[in-house]
């Protein structure tokens, strides 16, 4: 189980090699990576920055996968979440879950997924075109999605 909060990007094939790597018992791996997107809200966006708490939101990841672990049978887990500054197209988050089972590895992914857009602490600022910044709200559709893991 491992979690990251970097300002450099990283590879996913790289990632994913060396958290199975060795471990025959992973039958179904799931991977989710984010993005940043080039729209938001019908408003071209330039960049997003990301801050954080260094240390709480750690913490806050390592919980979320833990919670993960005590629901799934999983071999192998990771979270990595950049901060700083992003344009789009660039990689945020990299989430992935490895269990024997396909079934598991999937609903695990997801769990972390939606539980880390909604637990963890982190704080994103939008930037359009024009160079305005808008902090971005919590949305109801990512309070629903973790909403079905209660």
């Amino acid at each position: 189980m491992a979690v990251r909060v970097q300002r450099e990007d990283f590879d996913p094939g790289a990632e994913i090699a060396a958290l199975t790597a060795g471990n025959t018992a992973v039958g179904g791996l799931a991977v989710f990576v984010g993005l940043v997107r080039e729209m938001a809200e019908n408003r071209q966006l330039s960049a997003m920055t990301l801050e954080h708490y260094p240390g709480m939101t750690e913490k806050m990841l390592e919980r979320i996968e833990a919670e993960a672990k005590e629901r799934w049978p999983l071999e192998a887990s990771l979270i990595i979440h950049r901060h700083g500054r992003l344009e789009p197209g660039e990689r945020i988050v990299l989430v992935a879950a490895a269990s024997p089972h396909r079934d598991a590895a999937f609903d695990a992914c997801r769990f972390l997924i939606d539980w880390l857009k909604t637990q963890a602490p982190f704080w994103k600022l939008e930037e359009d075109s024009k160079g305005t910044g808008t902090w971005v709200e919590a949305r109801e559709s990512d309070e629903e999605a973790a909403g079905r893991w209660q």
